[in-house]
């Protein structure tokens, strides 16, 4: 399915022709050959991520890809394979296959993002905790996702297929750390232009639910990597990073 590689704390994914829909850095729609999943430093503070993102690139040896040299001096950044970016180290990504989907995971959890089912009364602390910033290029943890169809997806199936690895990602990390994700977790789908249409990617789907079954082997592999010892950080009130979103929110008849 796709061609993996770690350099210097870069994970590139290669499949040429891959349309893709990222939710990170720069993201939207694009079509290229590859996407990277890169960890920065702790303290990272750089602004200029498209010039931190082709340093890091040269550094790898993924300079010269095909696609990467097509996207220079491109008015539209997007054009530009999609870029991850996290704390985590790469040693810690995993991947995981089922049929036509394949997804690889990076796992961190130190800054957890709680959602309580009772949240406080009215005039609560709202969304609040140490370091509550939601940035998304210094994050102590985070969740990347990198999911791939080897299908032709439908106008919605892509943007479905987030909801869908989402979900998996919540289902996981509630069952493995009792919390929902982090707050800077990102995800990118992709399919093939050429492959067997698939209108839909819900989970009684075959491409949905392959997603679902990748998305959490990956995530527990991951977990293992990173928390071998099983002592995952949760959610503790005094975590040295994450939100507690505890506002209650006005309900009313539409």
């Amino acid at each position: 399915m796709f061609e993996a590689a770690v350099s210097e704390g870069v994970l590139r994914l290669r499949r040429p022709g891959t349309r893709w829909l990222s939710t990170g850095w720069d993201g939207g729609r694009s079509r290229a050959a590859t996407a990277y999943n890169v960890t920065v430093p702790k303290g990272f503070a750089r602004t200029d991520l498209g010039t931190y993102r082709d340093e890091r690139l040269a550094r790898a040896g993924f300079a010269d890809d095909e696609d990467r040299r097509s996207a220079e001096g491109s008015p539209n950044d997007r054009d530009a394979p999609p870029t991850l970016f996290t704390g985590v180290s790469m040693e810690h990504a995993r991947g995981a296959r089922l049929g036509p989907v394949v997804a690889y995971a990076t796992v961190g959890l130190s800054n957890p993002a709680m959602l309580p089912m009772e949240p406080a009364d009215e005039g609560g602390s709202g969304s609040s905790g140490p370091e509550a910033t939601g940035s998304p290029v210094d994050p102590p943890g985070t969740v990347n996702l990198i999911v791939g169809a080897t299908r032709r997806l439908g106008p919605g199936a892509a943007a479905n297929l987030v909801a869908v690895a989402a979900e998996a990602k919540t289902a996981t990390l509630l069952a493995a750390a009792g919390i929902p994700g982090t707050t800077s977790d990102a995800v990118v789908v992709a399919d093939d232009p050429e492959g067997e249409r698939a209108e839909f990617s819900g989970s009684a789907t075959a491409v949905g639910g392959a997603a679902r079954a990748c998305v959490r082997d990956a995530v527990r592999a991951s977990l293992r990597s990173r928390y071998p010892d099983g002592d995952v950080p949760g959610p503790a009130a005094d975590a040295e990073h994450g939100v507690v979103t505890d506002d209650r929110a006005e309900v009313f008849d539409p």
